[in-house]
């Protein structure tokens, strides 16, 4: 089997964004190192695509400013967030600009816990004392109307735009929530080179992987809270081999986020607020054919290296992909 065949799209991981990473609540729906690797590219043949993606956070955030939540300021916030989405992709059988087209929605399950050791509230009214909160259900949906994807030889990029709606339920003053309470449009560009005719003849090939895309958000008019544009960049560096009956892939992926506007609004009691984190973890892949059916799992740990204005602490993803 080509491995170039075997490439799936994983950004459906986006939809699990929970509400705990500035941004109000210092978050946006996108969440660091969900699309790194050659399995995140689109595929290069027609057919299905159903995908299970289960995602865990944990962080904390103990500065005395406060991180925004709606129209509070939490103090010393831990948080922590699973989610569970369901990705379902088609690729048709045609051409076009000499791509492959593709589309796809993710819907996700949330469950989030947050607690603090007080909040404030705005204008510096409303004030309590060891608060938390918890929430789940529904997510925001994420769908891509349209994406394509080009592949030449041993590379394969692409262009695509996700659409966050707003469907999960949003209530202010709340800590936690499994929805934003605002739509986010998300172009992003891929590229991915991986040697596969070099990883079949001598049970070795690697992986250079990069992703980079833009979160434009609109205004959460619960709160009056319009947060700050996002540019977040992914990476994956793997040597792939061939063991177990199929392919094993080992190496290392990393990440880069930053807000490039400021908060604003009514809502936004601490101004600007301006988020940026980076981090680096160890990622491992396996992809085997079942009959006619591809196989594709990862894992990775994705520990937050450095946090400004957003939580800080350490991601787990699970994907499990079968692609007809």
């Amino acid at each position: 089997m080509k491995l170039r065949l075997l490439s799936i799209v994983a950004t459906g991981i986006l939809a699990l964004a929970p509400n705990v990473q500035a941004e109000d609540a210092g978050t946006g729906h996108y969440i660091s190192g969900a699309t790194a690797s050659f399995i995140d590219a689109l595929p290069d043949k027609p057919g299905f695509i159903v995908e299970s993606l289960f995602m865990n956070y944990g962080g904390t955030y103990g500065l005395s400013q406060g991180l925004p939540y709606g129209e509070n300021l939490a103090l010393n916030v831990k948080a922590n967030a699973n989610a569970e989405s369901l990705l379902m992709m088609y690729s048709p059988d045609f051409h076009l600009l000499g791509g492959n087209p593709s589309f796809a929605v993710a819907v996700p399950y949330v469950w989030v816990d947050v607690k603090a050791s007080g909040t404030i509230g705005k204008d510096g009214g409303g004030r309590s004392i060891g608060r938390s909160d918890s929430a789940s259900g529904i997510g925001d949906i994420e769908f891509w109307p349209f994406m394509l994807g080009w592949t030449k030889g041993n590379i394969k990029y692409d262009a695509r735009c996700g659409i966050y709606a707003p469907s999960g339920e949003y209530e202010k003053g709340k800590l936690a929530n499994v929805g934003m309470g605002y739509w986010t449009f998300e172009p992003e560009v891929t590229f991915s080179y991986l040697s596969s005719k070099s990883l079949w003849s001598s049970k070795i090939g690697t992986e250079v992987s990069v992703f980079a895309g833009v979160d434009f958000n609109t205004e959460n008019t619960e709160v009056n809270y319009q947060s700050g544009d996002i540019f977040h960049l992914d990476c994956t560096f793997a040597q792939h081999m061939v063991l177990l009956g199929g392919d094993v892939g080992l190496g290392a992926n990393g990440f880069y986020y930053k807000q490039i506007t400021g908060d604003s609004g009514t809502g936004a009691q601490l101004g600007s607020f301006e988020a940026r984190s980076y981090g680096v973890g160890p990622v491992v892949s396996y992809v085997r054919r079942i009959s006619k059916t591809d196989l594709v799992i990862e894992a990775k740990w994705l520990p937050q290296l450095n946090a400004e204005n957003t939580t800080k602490g350490d991601y787990v993803w699970v994907k499990i992909a079968l692609l007809f």
